[in-house]
Parts: C-alpha cells; sequence; structure tokens
C-alpha cells in the first residue's frame, strides 16, 4: 500500500508524464451499475429484480433494442446480481469479491463474447465443451453473447441443444439489434425482453446527473438537442456530450453542439425554403451559389433541408416541433402560413429527386442549382397541375372501360368513330403486353390504408415516401412495394421503418409479411405468369 508521502506526489508525476492514466469513455464512466440506474427500461429491471428475489431466474435470456438502450449494460447487472454474495431487493451490492471481479473483467465464469467476430461454429463448440465444467468462484457461469444475430448457421445449430437444456450451473445471455435474423428455434428457447426507445426526458435527466458530477454546466436547449439527435440512444446522447467537453470547455451551448455533429447553418436551410415557398428563384440562385462558394458538401445539405421541411410540415399538422430555439420556432411558424402540406409533401419528394441525381452526377454544382431552380418556377403551379391529373385520371379510367357519353345534338357519324376507336383501343390492349408502368398494377385492397396509419402515428417521413407507391402480395409470405424513388428505397430499407411498416401490415392484412422492394417491370411480369395460368410459385430468398 503506498504511503501517504508518495500518494502525494501523484499529481507532480502526472504533470511531468511520468505516470499515465487510461483513458475511460464517459459512457463507459456512467454505465448504469444496478437496475435501478436504467433510464426508461423500468418494464424490464422490475421483472428482472423479481424473477431475481424469488430465485426464479431463467437458464436463457434474449435481450432486444435498437443501439444504445441498455442491453448490455443490464446483461451485465443481471451477471452481478445472480452471483453476487450479498444482493439485495434483486440488486447487486457491486462491493463483495465477487462483484467487484466481474466489474474488472478477473473473473472467469463470466464470459463476454462479440458474435459480430467470433461467430464460427468453433467458437460455439468452445463454449458447448465449457459449460460442462462447473464455475470456479461464482454460483453461476454465465456467457454474454453480443450482436448474436450476427452468429452463423452452423453456429446456431452448434448452440441449440445447450440453450435448451444447459447444466444449472450455466446461463445464457443473448443481446441483438435484430431479433428478426434469429432461427425460431433459439426465440422458442429464450425469455424474450424488448429495450424500448428511451425518451427525450429520460436522456435529459441523465444527462443533467453526469454534467453535475463532472463540473460542466450546459443549457436546457443543449440538452434538449442532444436527446433529439440521439435518437432515444443513451449512448449517443453521452457521446455527444463527450465530443463537446474534450476541447476542455466547461460550458456547453446548443450552437457548439449543432456545429460539432455537422448541421448546416440554419440561416441557409431558412432561407432555401423560403425561396421554395415564395416561388422566387432569383432568391433561390443566391442561396445556392452562396452555398456552392462556401464548399458545402451539397448532399448533406439537401438531407438536412428535407428533415427541416419535414419538421415544418409536422409543425402544421401538430403546432409542435422540438430541437430548434425561439427564434427558429418563429420563422417555422411563418413558414408554415405560405404553404399547404400538400405542396410540403411535393418539395420534400422532389428534393429527394434532387439529391439522388446528384448523387451520381459529376456536375454537381449544375444539377443542384438547376434542380433548385426548376422546383422554385414549376412549384408554382403544382395545385393546378395537381388537379388536372386528376381529371386526366379520370378520363383515362372511362376510356378503358368505355364509359364515354356523347352529347346527342352531335351527329351519328362521329358516334361510329368513337365505337370504332374503342374496339380498336381494345383490341390493341388485349395484343400488347402491359407496359412497365405503376398505373398496370392493381395494388392489395389494405394498401393505402397501412400508408395511412403510418401518417396518423406521425411517422411522415415514412407517409411521404410511400404515399406514391403501390403493394403487390408476391406470395404468402413476402409484399412487394413498387414505384419507391431512390431516396425512398433507402428510407425503407431502415430496420426501424421496415418494423414500423410490418406491423402496420399486421395490423390491415392480420398476417406477418416480409417487405421487398421491388421493380415495375418485375412486378408485371409475375402478373403475366398468372393470367396465362401458369402455376409458378416464386419464393424470394
Amino acid at each position: 500500500m503506498l504511503s501517504t508521502e508518495k500518494l502525494s506526489l501523484i499529481p507532480i508525476f502526472l504533470k511531468l508524464g511520468v505516470v499515465k492514466l487510461s483513458y475511460t469513455a464517459l459512457y463507459r464512466k456512467f454505465r448504469p451499475l444496478t437496475f435501478s440506474e436504467f433510464a426508461g427500461q423500468e418494464h424490464i429491471t422490475k421483472t428482472l429484480k423479481n424473477q431475481i428475489i424469488a430465485n426464479r431466474v431463467g437458464h436463457a435470456y434474449l435481450f432486444n433494442g435498437g443501439r444504445g438502450t441498455g442491453k448490455t449494460s443490464a446483461a451485465k447487472v443481471l451477471a452481478r446480481a445472480v452471483n453476487c454474495l450479498n444482493p439485495k431487493d434483486g440488486e447487486p451490492c457491486n462491493e463483495c469479491e465477487i462483484c467487484k471481479e466481474i466489474l474488472n473483467g478477473s473473473l472467469t465464469d463470466v464470459v463476454e463474447m462479440d458474435a459480430a467476430s467470433n461467430n464460427s461454429v468453433e467458437d460455439i463448440r468452445q463454449i458447448r465443451d465449457e459449460v460442462n465444467f462447473l464455475p470456479t468462484k461464482a454460483k453461476y457461469r454465465i456467457y454474454i453473447i453480443d450482436e448474436v444475430h450476427m452468429l452463423s448457421t452452423g453456429a446456431f445449430n452448434a448452440l441449440l441443444k445447450t440453450l435448451e437444456e444447459p447444466p444449472s450451473h450455466v446461463k445464457f445471455i443473448l443481446a441483438t439489434t435484430e431479433p428478426q435474423k434469429l432461427p425460431a428455434t433459439i426465440l422458442s428457447r429464450c425469455q424474450r425482453f424488448d429495450f424500448k426507445k428511451i425518451s427525450n426526458e429520460d436522456i435529459k435527466k441523465r444527462l443533467e446527473i453526469i454534467t453535475n458530477e463532472i463540473g460542466v454546466s450546459i443549457s436546457k436547449e443543449a440538452l434538449n438537442t442532444i436527446a433529439v439527435l440521439s435518437e432515444g440512444a443513451m449512448r449517443d446522447a453521452i457521446s455527444i456530450l463527450e465530443r463537446c467537453i474534450q476541447d476542455g470547455d466547461t460550458e456547453i451551448t446548443d450552437e457548439k453542439i449543432k456545429d460539432l455533429v455537422g448541421i448546416p447553418k440554419f440561416e441557409y436551410i431558412y432561407k432555401i425554403t423560403n425561396s421554395l415557398l415564395e416561388k422566387d428563384p432569383e432568391k433561390a440562385l443566391e442561396v445556392t451559389q452562396e452555398i456552392i462558394d462556401e464548399g458545402k458538401d451539397l448532399y448533406n445539405f439537401l438531407w438536412e433541408t428535407i428533415k427541416y421541411i419535414k419538421d415544418v410540415l409536422i409543425f402544421k399538422s401538430k403546432g409542435k416541433i422540438e430541437l430548434y430555439s425561439k427564434d427558429e420556432m418563429k420563422k417555422i411558424e411563418e413558414l408554415s402560413t405560405k404553404t399547404s402540406k400538400e405542396e410540403l409533401f411535393g418539395i420534400i419528394k422532389n428534393l429527394s429527386e434532387i439529391e439522388n441525381d446528384i448523387k451520381w452526377s459529376t456536375q454537381k454544382n449544375i444539377m443542384f442549382q438547376t434542380g433548385i431552380i426548376k422546383l422554385t418556377i414549376s412549384n408554382e403551379s403544382n395545385g393546378d397541375i395537381g388537379k388536372i391529373e386528376k381529371r386526366l385520371d379520370i378520363l383515362e379510367k372511362k376510356i378503358e372501360l368505355g364509359d364515354i357519353k356523347v352529347n346527342n345534338t352531335k351527329s351519328a357519324e362521329p358516334k361510329q368513330t368513337m365505337s370504332a376507336r374503342q374496339t380498336n383501343t381494345s383490341n390493341d390492349k388485349t395484343e400488347n403486353k402491359p407496359k412497365a408502368s405503376i398505373a398496370n398494377i392493381t395494388s392489395t385492397e389494405y394498401w393505402p390504408k397501412v400508408v395511412n396509419n403510418l401518417k396518423n402515428k406521425g411517422k411522415l417521413t415514412l407517409f411521404t415516401n410511400l404515399m406514391n407507391t403501390k403493394a403487390v402480395e408476391l406470395n404468402d409470405m413476402q409484399i412487394g412495394i413498387v414505384g419507391l424513388t431512390a431516396f425512398g428505397k433507402t428510407v425503407v430499407e431502415q430496420p426501424d421503418n421496415r418494423q414500423e411498416i410490418t406491423k402496420a401490415i399486421l395490423q390491415e392484412a392480420g398476417k406477418e409479411m416480409q417487405i421487398k422492394v421491388e421493380e415495375v417491370q418485375n412486378v408485371i411480369n409475375r402478373t403475366q405468369n398468372q393470367n396465362f395460368g401458369i402455376p409458378i410459385n416464386i419464393i424470394e430468398e
């Protein structure tokens, strides 16, 4: 043990660089040590504590949820709680010999494995061989397998028997962000707990505790900004906070956070949005040139502008929005009075197309400027064009059905001509194959309800990208979405969004369907096969 005299020399050695202490990231330093410290997961921690108190701990658990919601932290607390020598109300004491060894990672009875890098059959066979040995110190040998969905098919098969009937001294805790990738045989052998996204209020409370402990002041606006940017992930929120204090500054402002995370200046986004709503090509040209001259990332700028217009749309619908200051909120309110919801939907769609165009173009600046200016000009007549398109659609359907009424004052000859034209048209349609157009596809009857439900749940980004699409049941297990833009495909492919769509389909169709983005021609070919009576059963892998 060091004497008082030697301890007093440590600060001097630190300054001279003789002694270097390892740096620990904030999210690891402030990782929850007990169930009571978890934010927003009370529905899980309460159940786990009751199981420990009643001595009814299961042999296999599956912790599922988004990143940074506390899955791994809960697994570590559970591992200590079941092995603690002095547990209290289902919580680990974190002071006994077992708890301390688990905390510093020296206890061999608790094994943490990352399945992303250890996903082979050999890795699982090693576990299968080890489970037969009794723990060295602890009551239970515990295996925590993170990102378990990354295991290979062979590894899952090797794990099955052990997971179903492990020895009484072994417990498994599996953690994943994508439970749909796990075989049903694995899911059925585990007690599943779904970790929710953490609310903004819970994130702000936790951040206040951390800033008080590290001696940093942070404004309410900055707390709110971090909470919104983290999107329900506590780890992301703490990581953003850590970036803000790395320069040694003890005061965190809203402006500093936005600058660090790369959010474009609000004034540019506001100016470009205002020019689009006022249909002012000259002002749009001026703003786009400023953006280009300052060397801004055009792709990122367009993405932020789309999000901003989406926020204007949300404000127009709900009258409430987060992330913005009072002055910024006044401007959003001002913009919302200049436009309609339909116009905002149209702008978001067109900006998404511009974003996709510049992504693959060698002349990004030209594509960016011409796209924005074209939008300011065409946007002026969007409302009239929409009405005309609706009338044309109605007329086209009537022509297809032959439901044409001819004025009685006209001669019989034009009637015969019209009849002949209708006959020729119908003959052409029977001879020609359907063109690759979304208009030739009949959508499932429940799809409009699915899209509308997403809108009612506030999933406006999804609603905007799905509003002009159609959906066709490819088989009993899959539904194909047709008519998505390139940007819309990236939105739909995000795991959280796919889950939302799947839930909405289950609600309306009464069955769980896998989602697949389909091309128009592929769906038409399937339909042709069905119409010709060819018994083809296409199963997508």
